[in-house]
């Protein structure tokens, strides 16, 4: 038996592959905008945004960011053959747009009073990554 089987039947974690481009940019102090522009499919630059535009108090454009962000990580999940469930380790670095994107879609729906969005968002944020959850909050 290998040390890396999953033994609750479960799917196994997804992985995204790395894009250091964005990470690299971001990390240098890049605009997350040019960064999007530059890489529009990367969860992390739009996350990024989400996150600005909350803490400017610009919650409808965070909103709109992070769906985006979140739209952009389900594609690559899917592309990286995520079913619809499963692990989204956070240890994994590469998916951390993406549970970005989804915590400030979650964030950026209960301020604007979307609370099935928002309880939907936390739900699938818990399930995908329960480190990401306590990290992120």
């Amino acid at each position: 038996m290998s040390i890396h089987e999953n033994l609750l039947g479960g799917p196994p974690p997804t992985h995204l592959p790395d894009e250091p481009g964005p990470r690299e940019l971001l990390a240098g102090g890049a605009a997350a905008a040019d960064v999007a522009a530059r890489y529009p499919t990367s969860s992390l630059a739009w996350a990024q945004l989400a996150d600005d535009a909350f803490e400017k108090g610009n919650v409808v454009e965070s909103y709109a960011y992070a769906r985006t962000g979140y739209h952009r990580g389900l594609d690559a999940l899917r592309r990286g053959g995520w079913k619809g469930h499963g692990p989204v380790p956070w240890e994994h670095e590469p998916n951390r747009g993406f549970l970005r994107a989804l915590n400030a879609l979650a964030r950026a729906a209960g301020a604007i009073g979307e609370k099935d969005e928002h309880e939907r968002c936390a739900t699938f944020l818990r399930d995908s990554s329960q480190t990401a959850a306590e990290t992120l909050r």
